[in-house]
């Protein structure tokens, strides 16, 4: 009986590498199913400056299109005019409101607390004006975006208690309304009218009451 020829010795080295190898893989398989991901709850230091552009933008007023300037304003009225000169008015604007006339008179407060109300009134419709007591018969406001000087407008004339509004060398008012400084005017004219209807006579003898006036003066 012959004896069978033993394999060449790279054969055997060739299948021990390959049986080495295959068992580390199945090692290593083995050890990473086992592992577990393992997340701390403690976040605190941790800081997240990402911000999504839409989240950036939301809330925002878009911009206003692009809305070129009429070339003839030969055919507009007087307020197409003034609404289409508000219109491109950008950048910070200051203004007036004159009060109505006539009814109780106003205080310092009374005017503070219209000037407050409007302020947050404004707010709520995104127009971001401030208003502020300027005298007892006027309100100074201040708008960031020029270019909402027509929202503002339609804002403070649905007031009752505003008059009439200048913005720059504009004035608003309400259709049929005559300029503040007429009215002014005819309610002193009316005044002294009525002032004058019942005169006192210069030459007339003082009465009880007169003297007793007087005395307490």
């Amino acid at each position: 009986m012959s004896n069978q020829p033993s394999p060449p010795l790279p054969l055997l080295l060739l299948l021990l590498t390959v049986t080495l190898v295959g068992t580390s893989q199945f090692f290593r398989f083995a050890e990473g199913g086992q592992r577990r991901i393992h997340i701390t709850d403690e976040l605190d230091d941790v800081v997240d400056d990402e911000e999504d552009e839409e989240w950036k933008q939301w809330g925002k007023k878009p911009p206003p299109e692009y809305d070129p300037p009429p070339t003839d304003f030969s055919g507009m009225e007087l307020p197409q005019i003034q609404a289409e000169m508000m219109k491109r008015q950008f950048g910070r604007v200051f203004g007036f409101v004159k009060l109505r006339l006539g009814g109780a008179k106003r205080t310092r407060d009374m005017v503070s607390d219209i000037a407050m109300q409007w302020s947050k009134l404004s707010r709520t419709g995104a127009i971001e004006t401030k208003f502020t007591g300027f005298d007892l018969g006027t309100i100074m406001f201040t708008m960031e975006r020029g270019q909402d000087s027509l929202e503002l407008k339609e804002f403070i004339l649905n007031q009752p208690e505003a008059y009439e509004i200048k913005i720059g060398e504009q004035i608003f008012r309400r259709p049929g309304d005559p300029p503040f400084e007429l009215l002014l005017e005819k309610l002193h004219n009316d005044k002294n009218t009525a002032d004058n209807a019942s005169p006192i006579e210069d030459n007339a003898s003082p009465t009880e009451d007169d003297v007793h006036q007087k005395d307490e003066l």
